[in-house]
């Protein structure tokens, strides 16, 4: 590292890990860095260049050795969710399997809409020692390769090809991932020799500078449009979803509800954006909701949907509203706001919404109300009947009703994938918004472990005192389990509850459910199985260096629970629950699955005549 007037001579490598130790954030009047930190795995595509840059930044971005690349992933999604998209970790893999290794991840971060950076190794600009260990060989395009794939589900993607590059791609990398409307992953291929190569930088580059997200104002014209449509409105209703969160909206939200007296719902990823007690709290909404906020949406003659990209979970396949509701989008995204001819509002959701009630001069109908509170009073009957336990075989609701009992109000829960993320969503009772992480966006198996690794290193930098729970499934657990050993090592505390149901159960209630018999989703059902071996959950955990135990029930559960709040280190909870007779029977919409049109098996044709009946709600758009 030479430097003379004016100029630094660094590598390539260098210059991109100075730079981001030098982006700073303002959040709530305090500074942060932007980036805090990294995961890495080592290889012989980043570890000479990458890895030695890394060596002397080690204080500034901390790097955190990752298990295997997906979890990494997966662990800076849910440190960017916990952080509320204002701060984001950057993942560092080798060339070949440990870079394609990463794209599921990318996938989670881009359908969620998650700022992570990807520095990637990648083959030799020069290509003179082509073709060279781990790369994918293209015989018609020899610019194309594995890092190539990471483009659709990149929000921002380059190859850096020489050493001054980064003065470019660096700050549109960062301006992409803290844009409110494009945020998501941002990819940079680095070269194993560009990496290397060195040049005069100038030191204004690396002058510290401080972010601030940018806040979108609305059209006037479209919210005089809204508010017009609004103040017609005879049964309104507002879906709330994580864009809410993510705005810092959530007050504004209550407001405005609260003015004008207008029922809430909220989405999966919209979780948390109310309590539970709240007068106006409707429910969950759609495939995984609640009949409460089912049974109002679908009386709604207007729809305010607030930072939500309506889902086909939200919208139960888009019959979860009536055919003539008037649908009004509040989102920040132009592409969000405009789906399914809705009255668009594009803008910052918390402006928005300042902006429309001001002077708007409407409350909703007493009676609409009265019928919404009416329809939450019976779900929470349902969900306190639900949750109780020995009211069936073990089950989800019990457990996840155990720890709603048990954890602190400000305690982080995370679930993701299978049929925890339903059940969490019908069944957990919001004591204080923002703490409900229910990765649906991409339903990725594996997440729960990992992301709740990343959202407990953010948690420490927020709230070190409170605890961060995932409920996780055997079939993500077997899938994705080794960043149980990240958290022991990094000594990060996580409260794991491992649900055995024997397999991929909620798979085997889909296809059950349309007549198809079970086979191949529970151990038990797979012809490929003589006889199936029990996994000691609980043995393999201890094995990683974390506190684990078995229980037979959920009485045995609260003690153990009890338990992992008071160690200071991951405890892993271990309890068998029904893969049958454990589910939550109420509050589904409509899903639309492909279901066979031809079939010789009659119970596969009545599903499927039953199944495309619910079409008549469905509401066509674009």
């Amino acid at each position: 590292m030479t430097s003379t007037e004016g100029t630094i001579r660094l590598t390539t490598a260098q210059a991109i890990i100075r730079w981001l130790a030098n982006q700073h954030i303002e959040i709530d009047g305090r500074e942060w860095r932007l980036c805090g930190g990294g995961f890495g795995i080592f290889g012989h595509g980043n570890v000479t260049c990458l890895g030695e840059a890394l060596h002397g930044a080690q204080e500034a971005l901390p790097l955190y050795r990752g298990q295997n690349e997906t979890g990494m992933g997966f662990a800076a999604a849910g440190y960017a969710k916990a952080w509320l998209r204002r701060r984001f970790m950057f993942c560092t893999a080798s060339a070949g399997p440990g870079t394609a290794n990463l794209l599921t991840a990318a996938g989670l971060a881009h359908a969620n809409r998650l700022p992570m950076l990807m520095l990637c190794g990648d083959s030799f600009l020069t290509r003179l020692p082509d073709p060279v260990l781990q790369q994918m060989e293209n015989f018609g395009d020899p610019t194309f390769g594995v890092t190539d794939a990471f483009k659709p589900v990149s929000r921002y993607w380059d190859r850096i090809c020489h050493p001054a590059q980064v003065i470019q791609s660096l700050p549109n990398a960062i301006a992409t991932m803290l844009d409110p409307a494009e945020c998501g992953p941002a990819f940079l291929g680095l070269p194993q020799d560009v990496q290397g190569w060195s040049y005069d930088y100038p030191e204004s580059f690396f002058a510290r500078r401080v972010h601030r997200i940018r806040r979108q104002a609305p059209d006037a014209a479209e919210i005089a449009a809204a508010a017009a449509a609004l103040a017609r409105a005879e049964r309104p209703v507002i879906i709330a979803g994580g864009g809410v969160q993510y705005s810092g909206a959530v007050q504004a939200l209550t407001a405005f509800a609260e003015t004008h007296r207008i029922p809430v719902v909220e989405t999966i990823a919209g979780r948390a954006n109310m309590l539970a007690t709240h007068p106006l709290n409707t429910g969950p909404i759609g495939v995984t909701g609640s009949d409460s906020a089912n049974a109002v949406a679908e009386r709604a003659d207007l729809v305010l949907a607030v930072g939500t990209r309506l889902q086909d979970f939200t919208t139960g396949s888009w019959t979860a509203f009536a055919p003539d509701a008037q649908l009004v989008t509040l989102n920040v995204g132009r592409h969000d706001a405009g789906k399914h001819m809705a009255l668009p509002v594009v803008g910052d959701a918390r402006l928005a919404l300042e902006a429309l009630g001001d002077g708007l001069d409407y409350a909703a109908p007493q009676d609409w109300v009265a019928f919404a509170q009416a329809e939450r009073a019976r779900w929470d009957d349902y969900v306190a009947a639900n949750v109780r336990p020995g009211n069936r075989p073990n089950s989800y609701a019990q457990a996840i009703g155990v720890v709603n009992d048990l954890c602190d109000p400000g305690d982080r829960i995370v679930a993701a994938a299978g049929g925890l993320p339903a059940e969490v969503t019908a069944n957990w009772r919001t004591l204080q918004t923002g703490t409900v992480d229910v990765e649906f966006g991409f339903s990725c198996m594996g997440y729960e472990i990992a992301g709740a690794w990343g959202a407990r290193i953010a948690q420490d930098e927020q709230a070190p005192e409170r605890d961060t729970i995932t409920f996780c499934g055997d079939g993500s657990y077997l899938m994705l389990n080794s960043d149980l050993y990240s958290s022991v090592l990094s000594r990060r505390k996580l409260i794991v509850l491992l649900l055995d149901n024997g397999g991929f159960a909620v798979i085997n209630k889909l296809q059950n459910n349309t007549g198809n018999a079970s086979f191949n989703n529970l151990l038990s059902d797979c012809p490929t199985i003589p006889e199936p071996v029990a996994v000691d959950f609980a043995a393999h955990a201890a094995s990683m260096g974390a506190r684990a135990e078995t229980v037979a029930n959920p009485a045995e559960l609260a003690e153990a629970f009890r338990r992992a709040q008071a160690a200071d280190t991951t405890s892993v909870i271990v309890m068998q629950v029904d893969p049958h007779e454990g589910w939550t029977a109420q509050g589904h919409a409509w899903w639309e699955v492909g279901t066979p049109h031809v079939t010789g098996d009659d119970r596969v044709r009545a599903a499927h005549d039953a199944w495309e009946a619910g079409r008549a709600r469905q509401r066509r758009g674009v």
